[in-house]
Parts: structure tokens; C-alpha cells; sequence
């Protein structure tokens, strides 16, 4: 993560402090930007996932065999055995709602009504609204596409505008 901000900072005119800091990301990486603000809240003022991948646990995923294959074949290659799902659980977003009930980092969820990762995305929103933790959940119509994407994220600009100017840095 340092190699990350310190690239970004170095790269672009930013406000290298939290509260000017905001990170969102979409399917994989939509876990990446609520796994990361949840890890290190104090380098985060607000999150966003766009049809994040917010439970590890693809045996929760209702996704065709041949896509699953893929699936695996990929978590294969990024962390090793894919058969230990607790591995799995154990960084799934999902399963930090108590980290996240602490943090004071804004959240910004959304996912399309066909998306394959829709009930691990309304299961969080109620993890999230049984542990009293504010956020801003939203589905819309649309799948895991590009099309679901470029159709979501002026609403997280819009939502991260709100937070930095809230901040006092827009």
C-alpha cells in the first residue's frame, strides 16, 4: 500500500493526508478498495466497490461451472491453495464489518440485480445495517459489466465530491 499512495502522490496533485485520500475499485478490486480502507483507515476517508467481489468464498457465488473453473484457476495463481476456504473467509470483506464499524472510513456500495456477486453484496449491506455502520448501498439494474460500471461510477464521484468537500479539500 505504501508503494501504491507513494506512486500516486508522486504522480499526481493530491492531498497527502486522510482526509483528502478516497479509493474505489470494481469487481476484485472492489474488495481491494474496502479490504485496503478497512486494513488502514487512518490513510482513507472513504471507500467505494462497484460489484466488489466482497466474499472470497466463491462457493457463495452463483456462477456457471465453466466460469468457476476460471475462478479457481486465477485465486490458484494469486494465493496458492485454493481448496482452504477459512484462507478465503479470513480476508473476505464480508467478514469485517466489526473492523469497519470502527474505522469512521464513508462506504459506498453498489452492484447491478444480475450480477453473480449481488447476494454476497446484499449480504454485506446487511452485515453492515445490523451493525449500525452508515453507508450508502445501491442496486441498479445491470450485470458484471462494463456498461453496469461506466453507469455507476458518477454516482461514487459524486458520493467521494461530497466527503472531500465535506473535508474542506475540493
Amino acid at each position: 500500500i505504501e508503494d501504491v499512495i507513494g506512486k500516486v502522490d508522486k504522480t499526481y496533485r493530491t492531498v497527502k493526508d486522510r482526509k483528502g485520500r478516497v479509493i474505489t475499485g470494481l469487481s476484485m478490486g472492489g474488495h481491494g478498495s474496502l479490504y485496503l480502507s478497512t486494513r488502514h483507515s487512518d490513510l482513507f476517508c472513504a471507500a467505494g466497490s462497484m460489484s466488489g467481489a466482497v466474499d472470497l468464498n466463491w462457493t457463495n457465488w452463483k456462477i456457471p461451472a465453466d466460469f468457476l473453473t476460471r475462478v479457481k484457476q486465477g485465486f490458484q495463481t494469486l494465493i496458492g491453495d485454493t481448496t482452504n476456504m477459512a484462507l478465503n473467509d479470513a480476508y473476505s470483506v464480508v467478514n469485517m464489518t466489526d473492523k469497519m464499524k470502527t474505522n469512521n472510513v464513508k462506504l459506498i456500495i453498489d452492484c447491478g440485480v444480475d450480477d453473480f456477486l449481488i447476494e454476497s453484496n446484499r449480504e454485506l449491506h446487511h452485515r453492515l445495517v445490523y451493525n449500525h455502520i452508515p453507508h450508502d448501498y445501491t442496486e441498479h439494474p445491470g450485470a458484471h459489466t462494463w456498461d453496469y460500471w461506466q453507469n455507476s461510477l458518477p454516482y461514487q464521484v459524486l458520493f467521494f465530491y461530497n466527503i472531500l468537500k465535506g473535508n474542506g479539500v475540493t
